[in-house]
């Protein structure tokens, strides 16, 4: 869901040859599979195109080639840190961070909760909050 609404946005902004946006996840169970079918409904329903791909696994060369790797709850940080083999670029960091909503907390997976909605708004606050902090910091 976060790839396909950061890629909206950035869009939106006419900012996509300044980004280069994947999606990966940190465990293995979901290794192949196309996004959820609740998340591609509810981005349809937002009229925000659904970007197509198959589940891959965070690798630790990923840590080296990306400038920012965000996870949406704090087991994501942690195994993005012991995939990564630590953070020593301070290249971690969770989706609500960006949110302003105070301390960072968890994005709840929808794939437990069934609330894709409540997934769905704090993922596009977080993404709104992300693109926003990297203009303001002169970081694109």
């Amino acid at each position: 869901m976060a790839q396909s609404i950061f890629t909206y946005l950035v869009k939106q902004a006419g900012l996509e040859n300044d980004f280069e946006i994947e999606s990966a996840a940190t465990s293995r169970e979901e290794i192949g599979n196309p996004p959820h079918y609740g998340t591609a409904a509810r981005l349809r329903e937002a009229g925000i195109p659904l970007v197509s791909h198959r589940a891959v696994r965070m690798t630790e060369e990923d840590y080296d080639y990306y400038d920012y790797l965000i996870g949406m709850d704090s087991a994501n940080i942690k195994n993005m840190q012991r995939i990564a083999g630590g953070d020593p670029d301070g290249k971690l960091h969770k989706l609500m961070e960006y949110a302003g909503k105070g301390a960072a907390r968890d994005v709840a997976d929808p794939w437990y909760t069934g609330d894709f909605e409540a997934t769905y708004r704090d993922v596009t606050a977080g993404c709104k909050g992300l693109l926003e902090c990297l203009k303001k910091d002169n970081k694109i």
